[in-house]
């Protein structure tokens, strides 16, 4: 299958990685095409895993890499486009992609953080009327980190569940979709997608609640020293605040609460049984984190947060703890990050009753 893969980032690398080894036809495009020049050099993208070391060539064809600097190109007849990057790049790329889909495409954003909903509007507002869904998960596929010209992949996602946007495409998208990753499980729609995003609940607690270390020591592990009794649980009340939306809202069960995540048994979560030993185990968390200019501030918190009081406020839902975190993070950066933050008010989407919103979680834009 023809697949384009959109970024460059840590999860970028490993989709491609990954999806030109599972013998598909890859078509890799990022912004700054300059930053491809040492793979160039290379000739092979060289990935490391539980099986081992090896490398991916570029070129043309199933099992190559093709690296293209057109956008447009890189679109042209892909039946995927995986874009596996931060949502705070969205509000940029989705303009930039609208024109350019084509009908019968799946766009899948692991994870969302909404921008199914972002990315179909940016695609109507664009004039284009071509038959796109937009699917989104609650995390990256993999747990992984880019050295060079390697990415070191320490986990891959066992179970992925999946969101429509608009959710009457649900049936043929994930039917598509699932042709590349088998793990995929379908939702709802695409706000339960999102609702599904585990980064919000895992991250701010963990960086605000270690900021003396953060700030402190050149490299900390939010994970493994950072991961403590009393940080979990805030991560549990916060992730039931995000279950009680879900649960109001109509969501089905499994809601994938985060606990299981640090759980060696019972119901599997999305990375499988001991993901979490493997990421603080591979050492590529030790980390520097400013806390002024890191994803998990500003995605997670700015945009994920903000997400998840807004519809908590719209559902009638309270969240304390959300809130809190939020408050505190907009402290420590000086910025009112729920103004800033993807929120129903500023997707213009706060005013729709439930009626409303149902209708165009299921017809789209």
């Amino acid at each position: 299958m023809r697949i384009s893969v959109i970024g460059g980032g840590y999860g970028c690398y490993a989709a491609a990685a990954e999806l030109a080894e599972n013998g598909h036809e890859v078509c890799w495009w990022r912004r700054d095409d300059a930053a491809f020049d040492g793979l160039r050099q290379a000739g092979a993208l060289t990935v490391t895993d539980y099986r081992g070391t090896r490398q991916v060539p570029l070129g043309q064809g199933p099992g190559h890499l093709a690296l293209q600097g057109s956008l447009k190109a890189a679109l042209t007849d892909a039946r995927v486009v995986v874009i596996p990057l931060p949502s705070t790049t969205h509000d940029a790329l989705a303009p930039m992609l609208a024109p350019l889909l084509q009908d019968g495409q799946v766009v899948f954003l692991p994870p969302g953080t909404f921008g199914s909903y972002l990315f179909a509007r940016a695609q109507r507002d664009a004039g284009n009327t071509a038959r796109v869904a937009f699917a989104e998960t609650g995390t990256l596929p993999y747990l992984a980190r880019k050295h060079g010209n390697t990415v070191v992949i320490s986990g891959y996602a066992t179970r992925l569940p999946t969101g429509v946007f608009p959710s009457r495409l649900t049936d043929d998208a994930l039917a598509l979709l699932g042709q590349v990753y088998p793990s995929i499980e379908p939702i709802e729609d695409g706000l339960a997608g999102a609702l599904m995003n585990a980064g919000p609940i895992i991250h701010p607690p963990l960086i605000m609640m270690n900021a003396g270390p953060l700030e402190h020591f050149d490299k900390w592990d939010i994970h493994n020293e950072g991961t403590q009794p009393s940080i979990r649980r805030v991560t549990d009340a916060l992730d039931a605040e995000r279950i009680a939306i879900r649960e109001a809202l109509g969501y089905a069960a499994p809601h994938f609460p985060l606990a299981d995540h640090y759980a060696t048994e019972g119901d599997e979560w999305m990375y499988g049984r001991g993901a979490h030993g493997k990421l603080t185990d591979s050492g590529d968390w030790r980390e520097a984190i400013d806390l002024h200019t890191h994803r998990y501030m500003l995605e997670d918190t700015r945009l994920g947060l903000s997400l998840l009081v807004s519809t908590g406020r719209w559902a009638g839902v309270p969240t304390p703890v959300a809130q809190g975190l939020l408050s505190i993070a907009s402290a420590i950066t000086g910025r009112d990050l729920y103004a800033e933050g993807r929120t129903l008010e500023s997707l213009g989407l706060e005013r729709l009753s439930r009626a409303g919103m149902a209708e165009l979680l299921e017809q789209g834009c």
